[in-house]
Formats: structure tokens, C-alpha cells, sequence
């Protein structure tokens, strides 16, 4: 009975763990884990956090999803889905919001792993995971703008519209150095994904970046510059205070609601993705469950919320992972260059972090889907263009609440229709 709430990691290793399996996991790891370093701090600082929460998040819960998940070969830690969302709960009540809703979102998953609502979360409408992935990916892309460009502006607003307006009226304010290096940054990614495919672009063009950055002395923003040198050390674990004034308890609850269904369908969509490419079947209650832990452990650290990451799965998978060590291991990497080679890491430009998030941004964008889901029936179109809409002008915890609704709404009546075609 609850066979299904053991972790596969347990499975997988008592089923017989060779040195040759170990030897696949161990590269695989390193290589996400590589891969993992610019993407943590990058969507870190897009969400309004510091780049060592990012790592801190990356390290704690991706050691813990993978430890504790239901999948052979997830790998999670702080994602692009996430962004808009926490961006937005910082905007308005701050870490310390963050914190609680966090906390709510980890409790509701390890319950909706309990009660087994995993079986059918990931089963939700795939136009509407489109329609809102491509939402956030406009979004992530607005955010960029200013340290792509260069922008001398405060905290750009969290509403689009807004935001779009307050980097006109800051647009003569561009700076031709920060442009120069973030679009060579852009260039070197597209050229290193078209011609050299196998070499990890985000890693490989930090590096190039951060050398000629230092190395010509160019006057842009970097990590030490803006938020300070990142410590050489994992925090010691803290119980966070959960207080919250009255009059925002509802606010943050709904929050916590809306952490925990991206987290779910988020990691469970990875997972299937996961399944598919190594030919496994992922346990989906028990990764809901291991997603809460880890959600919850990562605030002992000062973590921001954490889920399954579709594009470092697939690298996992590509890189040869056999069982979830790889993904233990792509903790472990991220760890030891967080002890061993924070100056380095510190001194990584703003603009090069802003190159990798949008081309991340075209990447969840799924253009060529997006489109081809405008030629599908009414119904779905309908739910791809509320979940677009209400995700980049209105708030991305509507666009879930409301788009979920309305395609539950829209298959209910479409079984009636079809129940009645059936009896006339």
C-alpha cells in the first residue's frame, strides 16, 4: 500500500548498484551540475533574490528531489516557471512572505502526495501548461531588459505594461559597454547551440564572458558589484519565523496554493518528459512528496522555491544518468564550487546572466507549439490564450487559478456533449 511513497532512489539502489552505473551517474552529474550554476544564480536574481540563494536552493533541494522523488532521473532546483511568481510575492510582502507561502506550498504538496493527487495532476491540459509557460517566458524576458541594455533605473515595476514604460523613459540611459558585452554574450550562446551543440552553452558562455570582462577591465555590473561576494559557505540551518500580520494571511494562503500547483504540475510534467526519454514511469505521488521536503528544507537554508527542471532533466539524461545519484551528484558539484571557487563565481557579469536568461525565455517560449496550438479547436484555443493573457498582464497565481478552471470547465462540457451524442 505504501509502496508507491518509497523513493526510487531507494529502489533503484537496492536492486543492485554497479561501479559501471556509478560511473555514468557520476558524469552525468558533474555535467548538470555545471550546467546548473549559471541557471541557479540567473533565475535567483530574475526573481528578485540573491544569486547564493539560488545556489543554496540548487544544492539543498536538488539533493533532497532527488534523494527523496519519485523519478530515475529528475533534477531540480530553482526554475524559469518560477520567476514571475516569487518575483511578484517579494514585490509585495517581501522575503519574509516568500517564506511563508513556501512554507504552505511544501505542506499542500506532501498532502496532495498523501492523498494521491499526483495520479492526475499530470494530466493537466497541455495547452494550458503552453499557454502559461509561454506567458512566463515573455516575462522573464521583460525582466532582462534592464541588465541587458544597461538601464541606470530603479526596481523595474512588476506589472508589464508598466515596466515596458519605465524602460523607455530610461532608455537614454543605455550603457554601449553592457550592450556590447551581454549581445556578444547572445551571439556566442546561438553560435555555440548551432555549431558545437554538445558543449554546455551557459557555462561555456559565463566563462568567455567573466575573462573578458576581467581581463579588458570593462565597466559593467557583476554579481560582487551588486549583491557582494558570494560566501564560501552553506548557512547553518535556521527554523524561519512564520509570522505574518492578519490582514495578509489570505494573500500569502493563496500564494502558497499557487507554489504549490506550478511546483506539482511543473515537476510532474519534467518527470513524464524524464519517463519518456530513458523509458521509465515515475512515481508521482511520492515526487510530490519529495517536492515538498525539499521545499521545506530549502527555507532552513534561506532557499526560494524549488521544482523539477525540464531542460537540466533532459541534460541529465543526455549526459548519461542512470538513477537519482546523478542528481545527488549535481548537488554535490554545485556545492563543492560554491566552497571552492565563490571569488571566481562573484565576478560574473550581470549582462552575460541577462544574455542566458533570454535565450532561456525563447527556449520555454515553445514558439512553434504555441502557434500550432492556434490551429486546434476552440476550446483549447481558448484556454492557450487566457493562460498567455491573464499570466503576462494580469498575475501568474490568476492565470493557473482560473486557466485550470476553465479547462476543467471546457472538458466537462465536452464529455456531456459527447455522453449525449452517444444516447441519441
Amino acid at each position: 500500500m505504501f509502496r508507491e511513497f518509497i523513493p526510487k532512489s531507494y529502489h533503484l539502489l537496492r536492486s543492485g548498484y554497479t561501479f559501471s552505473t556509478f560511473r555514468k551517474d557520476l558524469v552525468a552529474g558533474i555535467t548538470v551540475g555545471i550546467i546548473a550554476l549559471p541557471l541557479a544564480m540567473a533565475f535567483a536574481i530574475a526573481s528578485g533574490a540573491t544569486p547564493e540563494q539560488g545556489l543554496i536552493t540548487a544544492i539543498i533541494a536538488g539533493f533532497l528531489i532527488s534523494a527523496l522523488g519519485g523519478s530515475r532521473v529528475q533534477i531540480g532546483g530553482p526554475t524559469g516557471a518560477f520567476v514571475v511568481l516569487i518575483y511578484d510575492i517579494i514585490q509585495r510582502n517581501g522575503y519574509p512572505g516568500l517564506v511563508v507561502a513556501t512554507f504552505i506550498g511544501g505542506c499542500l504538496l506532501i498532502l496532495f502526495g498523501i492523498i494521491r493527487i499526483g495520479s492526475w495532476i499530470k494530466y493537466v491540459p497541455h495547452p494550458l501548461i503552453t499557454g502559461f509557460t509561454a506567458g512566463i517566458a515573455v516575462i522573464i524576458f521583460s525582466s532582462q531588459i534592464k541588465d541587458f541594455f544597461g538601464l541606470e533605473m530603479g526596481v523595474p515595476p512588476v506589472h508589464f505594461i508598466d515596466k515596458w514604460k519605465a524602460y523607455y523613459e530610461a532608455l537614454p540611459t543605455l550603457h554601449g559597454t553592457t550592450l556590447l558585452l551581454s549581445s556578444g554574450t547572445l551571439f556566442l550562446i546561438i553560435c555555440i547551440r548551432r555549431f558545437i551543440p554538445k558543449l554546455p552553452w551557459g557555462i561555456a558562455a559565463i566563462v568567455m564572458a567573466t575573462t573578458c570582462a576581467y581581463l579588458f577591465g570593462l565597466p559593467v555590473e557583476t554579481i560582487y558589484s551588486k549583491f557582494g561576494e558570494i560566501p564560501s559557505s552553506i548557512p547553518i540551518p535556521s527554523f524561519p519565523s512564520l509570522a505574518i500580520p492578519d490582514d495578509k494571511f489570505f494573500e500569502i494562503f493563496i500564494d502558497g496554493i499557487a507554489i504549490a500547483l506550478l511546483c506539482g504540475i511543473e515537476s510532474l510534467l519534467s518527470a513524464v518528459i524524464g519517463d519518456g526519454l530513458v523509458g521509465g514511469q515515475h512515481k508521482s505521488n511520492c515526487e510530490l512528496i519529495g517536492q515538498g521536503v525539499a521545499n521545506l528544507a530549502g527555507l532552513l537554508f534561506g532557499g526560494i522555491p524549488a521544482t523539477g527542471a525540464i531542460a537540466r532533466t533532459a541534460a541529465n539524461v543526455k549526459s548519461g544518468a542512470q538513477t537519482p545519484v546523478a542528481g545527488i551528484i549535481h548537488a554535490i558539484t554545485l556545492l563543492l564550487i560554491m566552497l571552492f571557487l565563490a571569488p571566481v563565481v562573484s565576478h560574473i557579469p550581470l549582462p552575460a546572466l541577462a544574455a542566458i536568461l533570454i535565450m532561456v525565455a525563447w527556449n520555454m517560449s515553445e514558439m512553434k507549439q504555441f502557434i500550432s496550438f492556434l490551429k486546434a479547436p476552440v476550446g483549447n484555443v481558448l484556454v492557450l490564450l487566457v493562460a498567455f493573457f491573464l499570466t503576462v498582464f494580469v498575475d501568474i497565481t490568476i492565470a493557473i487559478t482560473f486557466g485550470m478552471l476553465l479547462a476543467w470547465f471546457l472538458s466537462f462540457v465536452t464529455q456531456k456533449q459527447d455522453e449525449k451524442k452517444v444516447t441519441e
